[in-house]
């Protein structure tokens, strides 16, 4: 089978997935005599979206067999052999997926033209979902939670709420390729299937000659005896006018031409003041008093400096550029060694005693709304304590009096982790915000109430080095994943909290995560502003 005929049929396969005419799509498919794996990845596709899940499995066995390592194609199979009910299959589907993700965290296919992004989260889920099938939920929580601690975008709310429903005897739905995202030939590639003339066809500009099929630069003159010379030195030798204004077509046999446009005049003008040109290869008419003599060399050396009208100029944004050196890891002089910063509570709110003392139902209705939400605290809580759940590469929840002092809660969620105190580091969100902030490490008594909501406290640990002779000067949030590219980069993912450590330049940053201190670009993460703490501490 020629190429030329597989990238046609594979373009209207494509079209036709487009428009979601799957019927189409398969009748076109059913044509080409030697399909490849991607080809055949649209007719399992589409067979998907008609719900012919036996259709759907033969064509993704082709698929897997034309290519032995394409991941992709094991974890959509999956999908439809766990909807069939082949659950060991389904599974071992899901390991080899993996297998031939080779240790990568994602895999674009954007370079195969399938807009599709697969992460080894995905892959970890649907095994999850083969374990739910098979009743074995203590396996499929075990997996979800190594999910969790992988990178990749909209893993934390998916995997956060398979949790709950494996919590809740509840199966989990495979995840699979979105409807309609499938595999397509290269643009380029489609574009060269037309057939171009290169050398083009003549089109005749003007004439002096009605219906005229010459095809040179000028247009033809009546001839006469002895030598010729066209003038064209001055606006008044020549036929040539430019439209001062534009003009649209009012009646049958006029032109519509914008304006500045040049014109040929052809013949007198009528006694209606209406005169007969030549534009763009059409014969017409415009009125004469909306035409003005043109100098034909003038409008020429004009051409040469001016810009095409409708055609934007390139953006005069550049990316921004790495910084050549990096920046020296020392802290400035006068800055002393602090260690990390605790959120500030307002000033003027009243005392923990003072709003546990208040019981009334009008007293709540006019107390402050920080108050309110540690009265909620303190009335959840049974007999003074209060539920922590921590996360850590996993998650783990224990019950600690609610004035537990700050380090002896960092030892009681030490010994639960089975790691050194001294290296834990926890953090809480305030009401509405995003930032992870540090607990205050100085507070005697109630550091829970920072964090507690209705009797319960959610904490984020990790395992870091203490920041020796620096600063943080603030904190931002990631919005993207940042791989890093040099042993001078940060790595972090979306939604991280980062130490700012100090500038760089304009465009770059230097900053903690995780234990880690590296440079990255301040695009790829923002700063609340302090209003917007304030509200969200209150």
């Amino acid at each position: 089978m020629l190429y030329t005929e597989l990238l046609r049929l594979w373009d209207e396969a494509v079209k036709a997935v487009d428009a979601k005419d799957w019927n189409g799509a398969l009748a076109t498919l059913e044509e080409i005599t030697e399909p490849n794996s991607w080809t055949l990845f649209i007719t399992a596709s589409a067979h998907l979206a008609l719900g012919q899940l036996d259709q759907a499995l033969q064509a993704l066995d082709q698929t897997i067999a034309k290519d032995e390592r394409l991941a992709v194609g094991f974890f959509q199979r999956s999908g439809v052999l766990m909807q069939i009910g082949r659950l060991e299959d389904a599974l071992s589907d899901c390991i080899w997926a993996q297998k031939y993700m080779r240790g990568n965290m994602v895999i674009d296919y954007k370079q195969l033209r399938l807009r599709y992004k697969l992460y080894s989260w995905q892959v970890l889920y649907n095994a999850a979902a083969v374990y739910c099938r098979m009743g074995q939920w203590d396996q499929a929580t075990d997996i979800l939670l190594s999910a969790s601690q992988e990178k990749g975008a909209g893993r934390g709310a998916v995997v956060d709420l398979a949790l709950e429903s494996v919590s809740r005897g509840e199966v989990l739905a495979p995840l699979m390729v979105p409807e309609g995202e499938v595999f397509r030939p290269r643009k380029q590639d489609v574009e060269q299937l037309k057939q171009k003339d290169f050398l083009g066809k003549a089109k005749v500009i003007s004439s002096m000659i009605p219906n005229d099929d010459f095809g040179g630069f000028e247009p033809l003159r009546m001839q006469k005896p002895g030598f010729y010379e066209p003038k064209v030195d001055s606006a008044q030798d020549t036929h040539y006018m430019r439209m001062r204004v534009p003009y649209m077509a009012a009646t049958p046999g006029e032109l519509t031409v914008p304006g500045g446009a040049m014109v040929f005049l052809f013949g007198e003008v009528d006694p209606d003041g209406m005169a007969t040109v030549i534009y763009d290869g059409q014969r017409g008419r415009l009125p004469m008093t909306l035409l003005e003599p043109a100098d034909v060399k003038m409008s020429k050396g004009k051409k040469e400096n001016s810009v095409l009208s409708g055609i934007p100029l390139p953006p005069g944004l550049k990316p921004p550029t790495r910084p050549q050196t990096l920046p020296s890891s020392a802290a400035p002089p006068q800055a002393p060694p602090p260690a990390y910063t605790p959120p500030a509570i307002p000033a003027g709110l009243p005392k923990y005693t003072s709003i546990a003392s208040r019981s009334t139902d009008q007293d709540k209705d006019n107390s402050h709304p920080y108050e309110r939400r540690v009265q909620d605290t303190l009335r959840g809580s049974e007999a003074g304590s209060v539920v922590v759940k921590v996360h850590y590469r996993y998650t783990v929840a224990l019950t600690v009096p609610l004035d537990t002092p700050y380090h002896e809660l960092q030892e009681r969620v030490a010994h639960k982790l089975g790691q050194p105190a001294a290296r834990l580091r926890l953090r809480h969100k305030c009401h509405g915000s995003q930032v992870l902030r540090p607990l205050n490490e100085d507070g005697d008594g109630g550091v829970l109430l920072q964090a507690a909501e209705a009797g319960k406290v959610t904490l984020w640990c990790q395992t870091e080095d203490p920041l020796a002779n620096r600063t943080i000067f603030y904190q931002m949030v990631a919005l993207y994943d940042y791989a890093a590219e040099g042993p001078e980069d940060l790595e972090f993912s979306e939604g991280d909290t980062i130490d700012i450590l100090g500038e760089v330049n304009e465009e770059w940053l230097e900053g903690h995560c995780a234990g880690n201190i590296g440079i990255f670009p301040s695009c790829f993460a923002y700063r609340e502003t302090s209003t917007l703490n304030e509200n969200t501490v209150l």
